[in-house]
């Protein structure tokens, strides 16, 4: 699908605002469910699962996939700012150390070990604070006090999704070139996840929702960075597979939750939470303009992506990440953002993204 070629492209701050609120609210309907079984959402929810954020009686929470999203887009702020100052910074030390911020956040000990960083805006706001069933890699990897790196890595045999749900933030950095986002996406990633699958779904990702903010349509970047992943150098064989699957069972129209499954998997790892955000945008995608609006897009699309049994705050945070990125502000549905849990952290967040990105 591509947008309305009469219409005006979204604007580079509609995308950013679109793709950080647009995770933040497929992670908060996945949240409600994300240790659930389909049998049990659906006798929670009735047949269609969960599909509003109406239905939730505790209220629309985010989890760690959108703490860390913003803690990812303060870490590469940091870097930003030094650069507009004329100063090189190292950016992936800069989003060490707000990751490290985000660990303080979950009420672990930061390793005496690390460099102490002065507090920055996003510190200040207590929302960040909850402890949201974060992953046990992210944690771990941090806790060790060292760095991780591709060459270096912590956690070397892990491949868990905790790298992808957070690294939508780098496609959204503009004028920069494909190899770039995909190189500081997969650096980032090995700060805490060392399998090659990890990195490589995380780096992706981020070149997905580049393509999505650079005008590609949705069928396009899905094809365009399949082809990019395979020739990836040593390339993990499940992330190609896992994203082939999911352009040919988009292809094949939506399946139901049991069938998703067993194709694309739960979510749990790197490439089946890639894999299954990424399916349900493109499944629920309108054949033409007048068939459905950007917002039903984004409410079937999420309903697709958490309504399974797996990991259904990842995955919803990833279809949110890229329908946002895709059509901007214009598909979020204005009640879903009332209900949403902090909005003002995550538009503070996207401003000084626009900022340094756009001055």
């Amino acid at each position: 699908m591509s947008i309305d070629p009469g219409a005006a492209a979204p604007s580079l701050t509609s995308r950013i605002h679109g793709c950080l609120l647009g995770g933040a609210l497929g992670d908060s309907l996945g949240y409600a469910v994300e240790f659930d079984s389909i049998e049990a959402i659906r006798g929670r929810f009735g047949p269609a699962g969960v599909t509003d954020p109406a239905m939730l009686d505790g209220g629309s929470h985010f989890s760690d996939d959108t703490q860390m999203t913003l803690y990812t887009v303060d870490g590469l702020v940091e870097a930003l700012e030094w650069a507009n100052d004329g100063v090189g910074a190292d950016v992936n030390a800069c989003l060490w150390l707000a990751y490290l911020r985000w660990l303080d956040t979950q009420g672990e000990p930061v390793p005496s070990s690390s460099p102490v960083q002065p507090k920055r805006w996003i510190d200040g706001h207590e929302v960040l604070r909850h402890r949201r069933a974060p992953g046990n890699a992210c944690i771990s990897g941090l806790a060790t006090g060292e760095m991780g790196t591709v060459y270096r890595p912590v956690n070397p045999d892990s491949k868990g999704c905790g790298t992808v749900m957070r690294s939508a933030p780098f496609g959204l950095i503009p004028h920069i070139a494909s190899d770039a986002v995909y190189k500081l996406s997969a650096d980032a990633a090995s700060l805490t996840h060392g399998h090659p699958s990890a990195r490589q779904s995380a780096g992706g990702f981020s070149l997905l929702i580049h393509r999505l903010v650079s005008g590609d349509s949705l069928q396009d970047a899905a094809t365009a960075v399949l082809n990019e992943v395979r020739g990836f150098k040593d390339v993990a064989a499940e992330l190609p597979e896992r994203l082939e699957a999911a352009i040919r069972c988009a292809a094949a129209g939506v399946l139901a939750p049991e069938e998703l499954v067993r194709q694309l998997g739960e979510g749990w790892v790197a490439e089946e939470a890639f894999a299954v955000g990424l399916y349900a945008a493109l499944a629920t995608a309108p054949a033409s303009k007048s068939a459905l609006s950007p917002e039903d897009h984004f409410r079937a699309a999420i309903a697709l992506a958490v309504n399974h049994s797996g990991d259904s705050d990842s995955t919803g945070s990833i279809a949110g990440n890229i329908l946002g990125a895709f059509y901007g502000e214009e598909c979020l549905p204005k009640e879903w953002l009332e209900a949403l849990e902090a909005p003002e952290v995550i538009r503070g967040m996207a401003d000084l993204l626009v900022g340094v990105t756009t001055a």
